[in-house]
């Protein structure tokens, strides 16, 4: 049987950058190659050239808002000298030019509804493309059912028979780490139990309360650490500058690389990931279970869903209940081993090989032939 031609277009992409989506989108292009698929993938390119042949990323005007229209004319360019059976965005933003390729099977991954549901932008820009971009779609895919069930709020016209979920995977690289780990808390200078974050620094992500949680628990708890690693977005660069000047007691680590992820995971004694809204999956949470790292999530419908019992969960913005329960984590060693245990039977359901058979299924749904 002839193996489909497939092309996956992305704003981003793993490692040129450390996005959710640009990992997710990495990992199908790797796993849809070894499955003997003929794949590209095309992206910007924002850090690195990582020089593979099928990975195309294109250069990019840089200044502000420029980089859309240049990246947008390119892709155009590209898709329509080319032909494939499958095109796939990894995001609205991503799928615009595939629509101007004059395509019928156009997929697109719509990961969240962050425009629906946080002032991000005070522009209604990405509402209507949402929007427009759903109805334009041959089928939809999200990574969770709590975002499939939210088309029903926010995009009521939409056939829910279109929109399919597809859960995220975990790379198998994520596991625990007990050497490198230690190695890493000595190069790092600390001791007594560590306290993790990782991830993209938004108004959201609830990092604030995260950062006063930790001052509750260092009453208690004089030898605990804060770790938070990632970089802030535009509208928190001054605040993230000023948290470093005020908090001297609190590692900010920046940007993690792909490598040393797992590692500051595995030293962690627990990870953290606060946020009030508008998250798809949980990536990140569900990488530091795997390197057997409890966790404490915001008690948002989609971390429920994901995480079931391997997790505590906590209202958001609210420092209080969160030092209370990392205070109730350090304390209690069982706790601890429960979740980790538990997480055994969540994490076995976010392997790559379900994740890939799932959308095989949704690619011959759209190109039977």
């Amino acid at each position: 049987m002839k193996k489909m031609k497939i092309c996956l277009v992305s704003l981003t992409v793993s490692p040129d950058t450390a996005d959710g989506e640009a990992k997710v989108v990495r990992s199908h292009f790797d796993y849809l190659r070894k499955r003997g698929y003929d794949v590209k993938l095309i992206s910007g390119k924002w850090n690195t050239d990582l020089k593979h042949p099928d990975i195309i990323q294109f250069d990019l005007i840089r200044k502000r808002f420029l980089w859309v229209f240049h990246f947008n004319y390119k892709v155009i360019k590209f898709l329509r000298t080319h032909n494939f059976d499958i095109l796939h965005a990894n995001s609205a933003k991503a799928a615009i030019p595939v629509l101007f390729s004059n395509t019928k099977r156009l997929i697109t991954t719509i990961h969240d509804f962050t425009p629906f549901e946080t002032q991000l932008t005070r522009f209604p820009f990405e509402k209507y493309l949402i929007k427009f971009i759903a109805c334009k779609s041959a089928i939809i895919t999200t990574v969770s059912n709590t975002i499939r069930n939210k088309f029903k709020k926010f995009l009521p016209g939409i056939d829910l028979k279109k929109v399919l979920t597809i859960y995220n995977g975990i790379e198998e690289r994520f596991k625990p780490y007990p050497r490198k780990s230690t190695e890493l808390k000595r190069k790092l200078g600390l001791e007594g139990p560590i306290i993790l974050y990782v991830g993209r620094i938004t108004a959201y992500k609830g990092v604030d309360y995260i950062i006063s949680a930790y001052h509750i628990v260092k009453k208690s708890n004089p030898k605990v650490n804060l770790i938070i690693g990632g970089t802030p977005d535009f509208s928190m660069g001054k605040k993230y500058q000023k948290w470093i000047k005020q908090h001297q007691d609190i590692s900010f680590v920046g940007y993690v690389s792909e490598e040393e992820l797992p590692y500051y995971y595995s030293m962690a004694d627990m990870f953290i990931n606060y946020s009030s809204s508008s998250e798809g999956f949980g990536l990140t949470p569900l990488e530091a279970l795997a390197c057997g790292t409890p966790i404490i999530c915001s008690s948002i419908k989609v971390y429920k869903e994901i995480f079931e019992d391997s997790a505590l969960f906590v209202p958001p913005k609210n420092s209080k209940k969160l030092a209370d329960s990392i205070l109730n984590l350090l304390s209690d060693k069982n706790l601890r081993d429960e979740l980790v245990q538990n997480a055994q039977k969540v994490l076995s359901k976010y392997s790559w090989d379900i994740v890939i058979n799932r959308l095989e299924k949704i690619y011959k749904r759209l190109n039977p032939n």
